[in-house]
């Protein structure tokens, strides 16, 4: 936001120098994130004198170019060569001397030098008015009056005014600052505590009164609730022209671009006060009545950029009896506006709906100034004070009159809010004791009021253009931003409390994993809760009436929460692969969101995805692609990590995995990994493997909830390994053998693995050869030769009773 420092001194008289004033305003929490200077004329004509032309003929080696003398005022007459037809002898014109800087239609700026031009010197220039930025005319150069004497600098000619803007970084809470009325406000309250006693100047509307009654518009509110005040004048005998200088500048400073005195007045009071205005041309008004109402869905509507837009049933709409005119608090009417033949108007000032203004603002991707105050909530109690400050407004620079009482509809007026405030709780929050009159003080400045005092605390009122202040503590806020950060003290002594945390917490266990994660080469992502719901047709374990849709979607792409955390990721998959990025790997640790008979449910999870290579190329690795068993393996590295156990394995079927498994613990379903479709993957543009794997966060956490943890003391003895090479058929999974090794009930076996498979042409048609090694160990004792072989002799007869395999 914008705010003009000259503007700014109309509110309240201070001779501060503008960075004085922005230190304050950043320490009562308008941050000033920058200060720029303003020209109204850019350059403010430094340079720029008058001459008079004593000569002037045709240009010895150039047709269109004059050869000029020009006396500036002291010292010899200087040569200029000049290319404007209008030129002559006798004329007192503006020439900007040597080493004058100007600017160009762009900003940008160039200097005026010594130089010759077609073979004369040429020592100056004599301008037009675009060229020294009084006007837009190039049609020759400017002619000034005879009387002026040569020498004058013409800074002193034209009202060129300086100005410094703020640019404050103002948080969507303070909504009563947003303009340079707020902001004063807060000046003063800061003022007031530096014992700066200014007097806070508002604009006088006393003398605005009813000319004639010959313009009656009568106004008609349906929803109350949409529109809780209206006010509404008109005014006639107007005429629409260019704005002041004054008022021009003032617009400039902010970076709005004038239009006509009536637009521009309508501005100038919104930013001003705070308090946005609409003018409708009134012959344009059909029925001399204005109705404020929504309209079916679907009605077009063409807007002042001339884009026909399709209304909303909850847009609220200015209307006549036959069009709407306007949309409500956001953007005018193209059929509605002023123009220059503009005669009369109706001027319309209204406190709108905050949440309402919003949801029509979003829908329709409209950003106005009206619409960014409405949606903060304005003052409702200048809605009147506004209109005729207007109205006031436009009589001084249009002319015209006031052709009709003000119409106001005001059924249910905004009340105070009362707020008490303990002194202790104060001191507390605030860490120091302020005085209770300085307290008092600052409350008052705020335009607080303090209605009631006892030893303990305050009983105020606090005005509804404060919505932001509702609670004791916000109060305590307002006090210590006006008293200043700056001035509590710190403690020489340093207190720290320290909370009771459980090491089962989910964000402590996200962290662990997320640490072994990012050891392992993977990227944490996080995605987009908001999906399309066309990813749902994807795949047959997802149904469309499961989706949770929002009711105010930015966009059909992102109009229901997922239900599935694979295609957020493929998204950001294929983002990379589309950036020649081909082996990556990704986690998220994240929610999905489901529908359940209209009951609302939110599932954590952890989804891995990665493709491409384990590892970038390397000339000492050969390249290794991510496969299925990697997965796998990563996956129990995970469970380990947690501490889980005992869990039991099934494939998964589905048309997400072109093959899968699902691993669960106490039948309780913990994650599922495998391969995603070449269909699914296809539909976001990848023509690679993609690996993904989805931890039910939920169920993880509860087992961990239930899990006891059981220290035991390092064994003191060895432990022992033998080795088999067993020959068995091709069908026979490395699970049987794993199980049947460990159903055997040996209390010294620690670890089964397998660390070699073959299948060759020395091994009969069908059969397979798995070498599998065997771990024991006693922690009592250390195990000899006998023990070892007496159970590895039990093994052996098992594996060939239950699988038919023999030793290699």
């Amino acid at each position: 936001m914008q705010i003009s420092y000259n503007w700014l001194k109309q509110f309240i008289k201070t001779d501060w120098d503008a960075a004085k004033t922005g230190e304050l305003l950043t320490d009562l929490g308008l941050e000033v994130e920058g200060i720029e200077a303003f020209e109204s004329i850019k350059g403010s004509l430094e340079g720029v004198v008058v001459g008079e032309v004593l000569t002037c003929v045709k240009h010895p080696n150039a047709d269109r170019l004059q050869l000029t003398t020009v006396y500036l005022g002291n010292g010899d007459p200087v040569q200029i060569v000049c290319g404007a037809h209008n030129v002559a002898a006798g004329q007192k014109v503006p020439v900007a001397t040597i080493g004058t800087t100007l600017y160009d239609d762009k900003g940008e700026a160039w200097t005026i030098k010594n130089g010759k031009i077609r073979g004369e010197e040429s020592n100056g220039m004599i301008c037009a008015e675009d060229e020294l930025g009084l006007g837009k005319s190039h049609d020759g150069i400017m002619v000034l009056d005879k009387n002026l004497e040569p020498g004058t600098p013409l800074s002193e000619l034209y009202d060129v005014e300086s100005d410094h803007v703020f640019e404050i970084g103002l948080t969507p809470n303070r909504a009563d600052a947003m303009s340079h009325m707020g902001v004063a406000r807060d000046l003063r309250a800061g003022m007031v505590q530096l014992n700066l006693n200014s007097e806070f100047i508002t604009p006088s509307t006393s003398s605005f009164y009813v000319a004639n009654r010959t313009q009656k518009v009568t106004v008609e509110v349906a929803d109350h609730e949409l529109a809780p005040r209206y006010c509404g004048v008109t005014l006639g005998n107007l005429n629409v022209k260019e704005s002041p200088v004054w008022l021009q500048n003032r617009l400039k400073s902010i970076g709005l671009t004038p239009k006509n005195n009536i637009v521009d007045a309508t501005n100038y009071v919104l930013h001003e006060l705070g308090q946005p205005l609409h003018a409708f041309d009134l012959s344009r008004v059909n029925g001399e009545e204005i109705q404020v109402k929504t309209l079916p869905s679907g009605t077009k509507f063409t807007t002042l950029d001339g884009v026909e837009r399709e209304l909303h049933e909850e847009d609220l709409m200015i209307c006549d009896t036959d069009k709407p005119l306007c949309i409500a608090g956001v953007f005018g009417g193209e059929d509605s506006g002023v123009s220059e033949g503009t005669t009369s108007i109706f001027l319309e000032s209204a406190y709108f709906n905050p949440v309402s203004i919003r949801k029509t603002a979003k829908r329709h991707g409209l950003n106005t100034d009206a619409s960014f105050r409405f949606e903060r909530g304005i003052d409702i109690n200048i809605t009147k004070y506004a209109l005729k400050r207007a109205a006031l407004l436009i009589q001084e620079i249009a002319g015209g009159e006031v052709t009709s009482d003000i119409v106001e509809i005001y059924p249910k007026k905004a009340e105070d809010h009362q707020v008490v405030l303990n002194y202790d709780r104060a001191y507390k929050l605030i860490g120091e004791e302020i005085p209770k009159e300085t307290i008092k003080s600052i409350l008052a400045s705020l335009d607080i009021k303090i209605i009631n005092v006892t030893e303990s605390g305050l009983g105020m009122m606090v005005p509804p253009y404060r919505n932001d202040v509702t609670r004791e503590v916000d109060v305590i806020e307002e006090i210590l931003r006006v008293y200043g950060y700056n001035n509590i003290g710190f403690k020489t002594k340093l207190n720290a409390s320290i909370a009771s945390s459980n090491r089962l917490e989910d964000y402590r266990v996200q962290n662990i994993i997320g640490d072994q994660l990012a050891g392992l080469g993977f990227y944490e992502i996080m995605g987009n809760s908001l999906t399309s719901p066309a990813y749902v047709e994807l795949t047959e374990s997802l149904k469309k009436e499961h989706n949770v849709s929002m009711l105010n979607p930015l966009s059909n792409d992102l109009s229901v929460m997922r239900q599935s955390m694979l295609f957020s990721g493929l998204e950001a998959v294929s983002h990379n692969l589309n950036r020649r990025q081909d082996n990556f790997k990704f986690f998220e640790f994240g929610k999905t969101y489901h529908n359940y008979n209209g009951t609302h449910e939110e599932q954590k999870c952890l989804s891995l995805l990665f493709t491409g290579n384990r590892a970038a190329e390397n000339w000492t690795v050969p390249a290794m692609p991510t496969t299925f068993f990697y997965l796998k393996g990563l996956v129990y590295a995970i469970i380990e990590r947690l501490g889980l156990e005992h869990t039991t394995e099934k494939p998964v079927k589905n048309d997400i995995f072109s093959e899968g498994l699902q691993l669960s613990i106490s039948k309780k379903e913990i994650v599922q990994l495998g391969t995603v479709t070449k269909k699914i993957a296809a539909r976001f543009d990848i023509d690679q493997e993609v690996g993904y794997v989805i931890f039910n966060w939920d169920n993880i956490l509860s087992l961990l909830a239930d899990k006891k943890t059981l220290f035991t003391p390092i064994p003191k003895f060895p432990a022992v390994r033998r080795d088999f090479a067993l020959l068995l058929d091709k069908n026979v999974p490395f699970s049987k053998i794993y199980d049947i090794a460990n159903n055997a009930d040996h209390k010294f076996l620690k670890d089964v693995n397998l660390f070699d498979v073959y299948e060759g042409k020395s091994l009969p048609e069908g059969k397979k050869s798995y070498a599998v090694s065997f771990m024991f160990q006693d922690e009592k004792k250390t195990m000899t030769d006998k023990q070892v072989d007496k159970i590895m002799a039990t093994f052996r007869k098992k594996f060939e009773d239950e699988t038919g395999a023999t030793l290699r």
